[in-house]
């Protein structure tokens, strides 16, 4: 490419940034200018989108058959004199062929150009002619793609909004409303994609900015991992926890042996029915006083109260208020039938021989004459004494009475959702399974979910959901707006995912729609060939890589006595990029001392030494798999997690066996230049 075409997009690339310098001093005066809290935070959330634009802020042109061009990037730029756009948001309608034009269907566009930057400069750009004749010669678009698959990881993951494919940029695009499963291999992007489709769906969904959306990962290490690429595509306004972390910020890292059954839906009929069992209505009636009158709870009114308090439909908590408002109506009832009954003098001394009914009897009648009152015949007939108002009070006395409410709570008490939990498990809730039973308990009893509801929810590594936390992520999203990205081949769970159709039924019956994504950019063939026998007989088809390192997938035999050892000289001979080393949990601590990284794990440096868990969804320049038949035998999903270490290398894999070599690998080759050890 000339150097006039450089130094054309570089005075143009020049301008854009001056007009984003202009918005942030903007911005960021309005944020120091002070006043209401509300426009400060609004103009502090624009200075924190433009700063994470700033990187890459334009990538691409489109040279259009009309003689049009337009330049894509981040985010739109408009010169403000004559509101000319300079910059296309990638995710307008008029950027869509930047990703999706080809020779065979150019879609009006004459060429494409893709502007790579470094900083705030241009260093080169790169002509796809899609009209050609052949005369100008064609460049395929691989290159921009090929260049970022193959640059070295830096522990943080990157966006693609500048080498999206045709098949991404469907998904990206689709409709937002109902459930979207994208099931996709190791490397094929599905993660940033979904990511992608979150920044896309703020941009064309206004609704979504108020309602929010929440991003679901595996883990705290996963969602650091990809803490960049909203900012990058000029979007800060998303939620990102863990399960655990919704369970109002409770730490839950803890291995549970009895996780299948707590991530079992029957466990939601059992806490149900544990809260519904706390309601005991007495087998006999109940005395109380008030006020050092006695009073009765009968059966009967009980069961009435308990009745009209389930037909409300409401949960338990606040059906405790129907019953208690119901409870006490009839006690109620029962005081001023009684008071109704007593007649009074002018000096508030009771006449004996009231009627139930109000009306004075014979004997009131007698004691009022010898008193010398004389009665109207009409004031002796029925009639009330206390109003509506003093009826009211005497409701609010008996509920602030503590031996009446008492009383109540030995019949409806008002409930907790750890102590339900903890008596249906039978210890208190400390692990991530547990998380969903309190957030199923706290639904029974109406105590919240502590983390509101969202317009739209992604879920990443979704197959490894029970059913349990599904009802918990259902809760949060009401109208069932959600992108859900996992890989069955994957699933490292036993309460996790079969089939989507069986997991997602509940919920939404067949209102879901899958896309498939079927091109593997991050891991080279030599790889994927290495884990054919490990998906074997799963009936799942491995992705199809888009490219070869040259690198050949090894094994090593090695004594345990000499296994850091080797595990150093691997790690000595690193250079660039970055290595993960991927081993099981009790032997994390003691190779992270050999190699004198941080445990827990700083993604960010160049050595990180990993539980196969862990690694889900994170990629690597280099992987050394230590201990894989170890690996392998850990549970019933043993393959699964083998089979997501070895997907995580952009460039070369390694395996290191003290056991014997699992068969699914006994076909690698060893180590160059190895050396045998004892």
């Amino acid at each position: 490419m000339s150097g006039d075409e450089l130094a054309l997009e570089q005075e143009y690339l020049t301008e854009l940034y001056a007009h984003v310098d202009a918005l942030r001093e903007q911005a960021a005066a309005r944020v120091e200018s002070g006043g209401d809290p509300d426009t400060v935070a609004v103009w502090q959330s624009e200075l924190s989108r433009l700063d994470g634009i700033e990187h890459g802020l334009c990538f691409g042109r489109l040279d259009m058959n009309d003689g049009t061009c337009a330049y894509i990037g981040r985010t739109g730029v408009f010169r403000e004199s004559d509101d000319e756009q300079l910059l296309v948001d990638w995710r307008a309608p008029l950027a869509r062929a930047f990703y999706t034009a080809t020779a065979a269907d150019p879609q009006g566009v004459r060429r494409r150009r893709r502007i790579t930057t470094r900083g705030r400069t241009v260093v080169a750009v790169d002509d796809e002619l899609l009209d050609s004749d052949g005369s100008e010669g064609h460049l395929v678009g691989e290159a921009a793609l090929l260049a970022a698959v193959t640059a070295e990881r830096t522990g943080r993951m990157r966006e693609i909004v500048t080498t999206l494919q045709a098949e991404q940029d469907s998904i990206i695009r689709s409709a937002e409303r109902g459930v979207l499963v994208v099931q996709g291999g190791p490397g094929t992007g599905k993660t940033a994609v979904a990511l992608h489709r979150v920044a896309y769906l703020l941009y064309t969904h206004e609704h979504l900015r108020n309602r929010g959306v929440l991003v679901v990962g595996p883990s705290r290490i996963f969602l650091d991992y990809i803490g960049q690429v909203l900012p990058g595509l000029g979007e800060n306004r998303v939620v990102a926890s863990t399960i655990a972390e919704l369970g109002d910020g409770l730490g839950f890292g803890e291995l549970d042996p009895e996780a299948e059954r707590k991530g079992s839906a029957r466990m939601a009929e059992e806490i149900a029915h544990a809260v519904r069992s706390r309601v005991r209505v007495p087998e006999e009636p109940v005395e109380v006083f008030f006020e050092d009158q006695p009073l009765t709870l009968a059966t009967e009114s009980c069961h009435r109260a308990v009745s009209k308090a389930r037909e409300a439909g409401l949960p338990h908590n606040q059906a405790r208020l129907v019953f208690q408002n119901e409870l006490v109506g009839s006690l109620a009832d029962l005081l001023v039938e009684r008071m109704e009954s007593v007649v009074l003098d002018d000096d508030g001394r009771a006449l004996d021989g009231g009627s139930a009914d109000g009306s004075l009897g014979a004997a009131d009648l007698r004691a009022l004459s010898a008193a010398g009152v004389v009665v109207d015949p009409d004031d002796a007939a029925p009639h009330e004494m206390i109003d509506a108002a003093d009826r009211d009070g005497l409701r609010a006395s008996l509920l602030a009475d503590d031996g009446i409410v008492a009383a109540l709570d030995e019949v409806w008490p008002e409930l907790a959702a750890d102590d339900v939990v903890t008596e249906l498990i039978g210890s208190a809730p400390r692990t991530s399974a547990d998380v969903a039973l309190l957030d199923e308990a706290a639904a029974v009893l109406g105590t919240g979910s502590g983390k509101g509801v969202f317009g739209h929810i992604v879920i990443d590594e979704a197959q490894e959901l029970s059913e349990m936390q599904w009802r918990m992520l259902m809760r949060r999203c009401p109208s069932r707006s959600m992108t859900l990205v996992g890989d069955l081949a994957q699933t490292g769970t036993s309460s996790g995912a079969r089939s989507w159709g069986q997991m997602l039924a509940p919920h939404v019956a067949d209102r879901w729609r899958l896309a498939e994504l079927t091109v593997n950019y991050r891991t080279p063939s030599e790889i994927m060939e290495a884990t054919v026998d490990l998906l074997a007989g799963t009936g799942l088809r491995p992705p199809k890589s888009v490219r070869s390192s040259g690198e050949v997938p090894w094994l090593e035999r090695v004594s345990r006595e000499a296994l850091g050892e080797l595990v150093g000289e691997i790690a000595a001979k690193h250079e660039t990029g970055q290595l993960a080393v991927i081993a099981p949990p009790h032997l994390v601590p003691e190779l992270a001392a050999v190699l004198e990284v941080p445990h827990p794990v700083e993604l960010t440096e160049s050595i990180v030494v990993l539980e196969p868990n862990q690694a889900k969804g994170l990629e690597f320049d280099s992987v050394l798999i230590v201990e894989p038949a170890e690996i392998l035998g850990a549970g019933g999903f043993g393959r699964s997690d083998l089979y997501v270490s070895m997907t995580r290398a952009t460039r070369r894999l390694g395996v290191a066996c003290v056991q014997e070599v699992p068969e699914p690998l006994a076909g690698m080759a060893p180590r160059e230049g190895s050396a045998a050890r004892p």
